[in-house]
């Protein structure tokens, strides 16, 4: 097997939930080693995020929660109690064997323990050390617990998600963790640089990253609406604040998603759908002008659609160098040929405790060092022997 590129790393995954255990399963994809440490008896809250669960051999419901199963793939699992001094005293041994901690505990609760960023670095001075919490470790939250849902919702991207206010919309999340996501994803990214600077300095660091910090940030484009024009952005339902039209038709049979990015491609759309006078218009001749006449152009463009299926104009959009394409259902995504050809569908293999199991595939295609997938998310405490075993002498 080709090393993968982070082969030789080795990091200690203190997180639970979403948002880290996405970070290190993304470095465990990419090679990195990683040891999970889990509470006793329950480890990660997810376990039990159920169901669905995975079933074991008897058929009965196993410690592998379908949400469980969607972050900690290439992990090792060892169970510590932290509130012990056995656990507080195992954990520094396996600090001192690591180039990368990744926490979410609450601000000071790991210091209160003698284990946190300021205790660790005395004992591994090059430690890269990611502090995930709700808040941050400053300012006046603080000391607040974070989840994805709350997150959402203070940190703005509910207020323009979901059905216009005329239409009786009300704030609504998105479908997924999409808070915890893209926080895993800029710990990552933190992560990386912190050690591209460690190798060419020999200086560790501390990472204090917030979700309330990641999804201020990715409100992007939005935010930056109101911080150039002083509007408060609102919900559009699923169209676009600055392009139009890209958004949902209803076809006759269900919903076709239209995205149209300049003026040129709105004019092949209007020849497309059979009003190519609408290109001509000036209510509609520039993207400008579409969106101060949206209502008017939403109406005429929902008239043509809704005469046709959505498989109907997907092909005949296409052929007119248009990005359309139908919305799709979880299981038809996952069916897709497009799905499988990338490989965005794996199956790992089983144990002797239970069967293989379907997970989503990693999105990085990488033509030397490719990801791997060595090993599927781990029962709790299931590497306990293999862990220890890195802290006898000469093993590291």
């Amino acid at each position: 097997m080709t090393p993968g590129s982070l082969e030789g790393l080795r990091i200690l995954d203190l997180s639970r939930i979403l948002a880290g255990p996405t970070a290190t399963q993304l470095m465990a994809d990419l090679g990195a080693e990683v040891i999970k440490v889990e509470k006793p008896e329950s480890g990660d809250d997810t376990r039990s995020w159920g169901p669905p669960f995975m079933p074991d051999a008897d058929g009965n419901d196993s410690d592998l929660s379908a949400y469980f199963l969607c972050a900690n793939r290439n992990k090792k699992s060892i169970a510590i109690d932290i509130a012990s001094e056995d656990g507080v005293a195992l954990l520094r041994r396996l600090v001192a064997i690591s180039d990368v901690v990744v926490e979410n505990y609450k601000p000071g609760d790991l210091a209160r323990r003698g284990i946190g960023y300021e205790d660790i670095r005395r004992i591994k001075p090059d430690i890269i050390w990611c502090s995930i919490s709700g808040f941050g470790q400053t300012g006046p939250y603080s000391d607040r617990t974070g989840y994805d849902f709350l997150i959402q919702a203070m940190g703005g991207i509910m207020s323009i998600t979901g059905e216009p206010e005329a239409a009786g919309g009300k704030p609504v999340k998105v479908g997924v963790g999409i808070a915890d996501v893209m926080c895993g994803m800029y710990a990552t990214v933190g992560i990386l640089a912190a050690l591209r600077h460690r190798d060419r300095t020999g200086e560790g660091q501390h990472i204090d990253l917030s979700l309330y910090d990641s999804q201020v940030a990715w409100l992007i484009n939005a935010a930056t609406n109101h911080l150039v024009s002083g509007r408060v952005p609102k919900p559009l339902g699923n169209a676009h604040p600055n392009i139009a039209p890209y958004q949902t038709f209803a076809a006759s049979d269900e919903y076709l998603a239209v995205a149209v990015g300049n003026d040129q491609q709105f004019a092949r759309f209007a020849e497309a759908i059979g009003v190519a006078e609408l290109a001509m218009d000036d209510r509609f001749r520039r993207n400008r002008d579409r969106l101060a006449n949206l209502e008017d152009l939403q109406a005429l463009i929902q008239a043509e659609i809704a005469k046709d299926t959505a498989l109907s104009w997907e092909k005949r959009l296409l052929a007119a160098g248009v990005p359309a394409g139908r919305v799709a259902t979880i299981d038809t995504v996952l069916a897709d040929p497009h799905t499988l050809a990338r490989g965005m569908v794996v199956e790992m293999p089983g144990d002797e405790t239970d069967g293989p199991v379907r997970l989503l595939g990693n999105p990085l295609k990488m033509s030397v060092t490719p990801v791997q997938y060595r090993s599927r998310p781990p029962h709790l405490d299931a590497d306990r022997a293999a862990v220890l075993r890195l802290l006898e002498p000469g093993m590291d």
